[in-house]
């Protein structure tokens, strides 16, 4: 097979080009990024054409990653996946050998390795839903993390709400896959559904609309339900409330790691609070919320549906119960066998 020139940072533009079809943004995003380190690498290294590229090469990038800071095991897995998929298709487009891909090490690891038990706890989360709700009633702040707590949406899915999914009368959120107007689901129109809401998150929901949301028009002529006066919010922004709702000092007015708060960046700049270590994310929150829901005794296969996760992955990846908390709620089932 005779190779055809091509520059790192083109590769892997025509690489997220053909994936962008079959990919959600927030995936395409995540390749993007990881890549983005071995187009750095590549540059520093004068690596101008991928024709050259050995399985030498790809394990000095390797320890380059690793050596460039505090790279966790899973982390500098996703990473090498990434590069090997990439790697893989570059063969398909005679950027490289055939077989290259198949010298990309990725870590192997255990299952317990590869889940994150990192969650926002049931308790916690009500103090700070009680704390909003005293002190940013029907706030954007307020509004998010109490649908990604009590409905479980992703970040994405909350962004993709629009006012006309809220039905008040019938207390339920309908939620959309529309990729042609920039809100696609993580898992596409396999992520539509119909979400039941407590009448307690309708008051919420109903007080921000009355009376907090900016009254804007998005893009494609869709109203979004969680806008700014700039029009719908970004992701990035909806990351950014949940890390700064969740730092501790914010409902207990004291700092578990002992700073001083007045002094504290990740305290006084919002877009500064996931530098904080108690502070959350966004998937932290949904992971706790199933756990939480898992917990009260709702059927998996419900917690399942509401949450568009599929058995394995909600077992794998969400359900933080101990064995023991399991055994304890399958012994209220003893008495009536």
């Amino acid at each position: 097979m005779e190779l055809e020139p091509i520059a790192p940072d083109a590769a892997v533009e025509l690489y997220l080009e053909d994936r962008r079809s079959e990919l959600s943004d927030a995936s395409l995003y995540g390749h993007r990024s990881r890549l983005g380190h071995f187009i750095r690498w590549c540059d520093e290294r004068d690596i101008t054409n991928l024709n050259g590229l050995s399985g030498r090469d790809l394990h000095r990038f390797r320890l380059w990653r690793r050596s460039e800071g505090d790279l966790a095991p899973i982390s500098e897995k996703t990473q090498m996946d990434t590069l090997r998929v990439f790697i893989r298709w570059c063969a398909t487009i005679d950027a490289v050998p055939a077989d290259l891909h198949a010298k990309v090490v990725s870590p192997s690891m255990s299952d317990d390795e590869e889940t994150c038990d990192v969650m926002l706890d049931r308790e916690v989360a009500e103090t700070i839903l009680d704390h909003l709700s005293t002190y940013e009633y029907a706030s954007r702040r307020h509004v998010c993390l109490l649908l990604m707590w009590r409905t479980l949406l992703r970040r994405g899915a909350v962004r993709a709400l629009d006012v006309g999914d809220y039905d008040s009368t019938e207390m339920s959120l309908s939620i959309a896959h529309r990729p042609e107007t920039g809100t696609p689901l993580k898992n596409g129109s396999r992520g539509e559904r119909y979400i039941g809401l407590h009448e307690g998150t309708c008051a919420v929901l109903d007080a921000y609309l009355a009376d907090r949301r900016a009254d804007v028009e998005g893009e494609h002529g869709r109203e979004p339900l969680l806008a700014t006066a700039k029009g719908r919010l970004h992701v990035t922004t909806i990351q950014s409330y949940v890390y700064s709702v969740t730092l501790p000092c914010t409902y207990t007015n004291a700092c578990p790691h002992g700073r001083v708060i007045a002094e504290c960046g990740a305290a006084k700049t919002r877009t500064d609070a996931s530098k904080c270590p108690s502070s959350l994310s966004p998937h932290a929150v949904r992971r706790g919320a199933i756990t939480h829901w898992l917990a009260s005794d709702v059927p998996e296969p419900v917690v399942s549906a509401r949450g568009n996760v599929s058995m394995d992955v909600l077992k794998k990846h969400y359900d933080r119960r101990s064995e023991r908390q399991k055994m304890e709620q399958r012994r209220k089932y003893l008495d009536e066998v």
